[in-house]
């Protein structure tokens, strides 16, 4: 090769070498500078991120519907109790508002006269049973001499008649006997169950009769919860559901009960639906 044409190869390597240089330290410089730019970036995007975030725990829960009404609590069962005979009251136990258990006594009639009438049936009772046994005896006599012939089938008629008369007449001894114990019994006044007296209408002196109401007897150990609700909300109400309820003499203080009841009928003025709960009222809290 020519001198000339070498140099002038050597002078266009180098100045490819020096091109190649030139561009990779241009891509170089454009990598590095796109490498800031990115780092540059995605900390600012970093940052932007994290400043708007809130991490908060994921809760499950069931939201229920809420119904909102007033309502009117009533005793659960309420009795009257009357006089169940004629005569002067003797005594009267309890007061208004007493708390009262099954068979708790609550008045007294005067018994005087009934327990007169006891001790005449009891007389009475003793003499049918002793002709009873009197005319059984001649019936015994007289069965035998009419099986010898000895009396004729009248006689045996009528003494076979007496017999029955004789046992007549003791069955209604012993009823009558029975009505005056019964009697006697109840000049005593009992309550009929566990409650409390919601009105006492009788006192010590006065005359009653049968069937006049004494007093009036509330069963508040379980008591009922009325109330309405409206024709848009009884798709939210069921029967077994359990209620919360406020009362004034509580302030603050939750009380439940149980939807028992709803009526099957709207009504008509107010398109509202009648319902009633049941309330445990154990410790006798709540008043009807």
């Amino acid at each position: 090769m020519h001198l000339k044409n070498l140099v002038s190869f050597i002078e266009k390597k180098e100045s490819r070498r020096n091109t190649v240089k030139f561009i990779f330290l241009i891509s170089l410089t454009a990598i590095i500078a796109f490498s800031l730019m990115s780092c540059k970036k995605e900390k600012i995007v970093e940052k932007e991120v994290l400043t708007n975030v809130r991490v908060s725990t994921s809760v499950k829960k069931n939201i229920r519907p809420y119904i909102e009404t007033t309502g009117t609590l009533t005793a659960d069962e309420e009795v009257t109790v009357s006089s169940e005979v004629d005569g002067i009251v003797r005594s009267v136990r309890v007061e208004e508002g007493s708390a009262v258990g099954k068979g708790t006594l609550l008045a007294e009639v005067n018994d005087i006269d009934y327990a007169l009438d006891e001790k005449r049936a009891q007389a009475a009772l003793k003499q049918a049973q002793a002709n009873l046994t009197n005319v059984k005896a001649e019936f015994q006599r007289k069965e035998a001499l009419f099986k010898e012939e000895l009396i004729t089938q009248q006689q045996f008629d009528d003494i076979s008649t007496r017999v029955a008369l004789a046992e007549a007449d003791l069955a209604k001894a012993k009823a009558t006997l029975d009505t005056a114990r019964e009697r006697l019994a109840r000049t005593k006044i009992y309550s009929p169950l566990r409650a409390m007296v919601k009105e006492k209408r009788v006192s010590v002196g006065d005359y009653v009769r049968t069937s006049m109401p004494l007093f009036q007897l509330i069963k508040v150990d379980r008591l009922k919860l009325n109330f309405t609700v409206g024709e848009k909300e009884l798709a939210d109400l069921k029967t077994s559901q359990e209620v919360d309820f406020t009362v004034d003499s509580f302030p603050g203080r939750k009380f439940k009960g149980t939807v028992h009841l709803l009526y099957p009928h709207l009504e008509e003025r107010t398109r509202t639906l009648q319902a009633e709960a049941v309330v445990v009222n154990a410790e006798n809290l709540l008043k009807p």
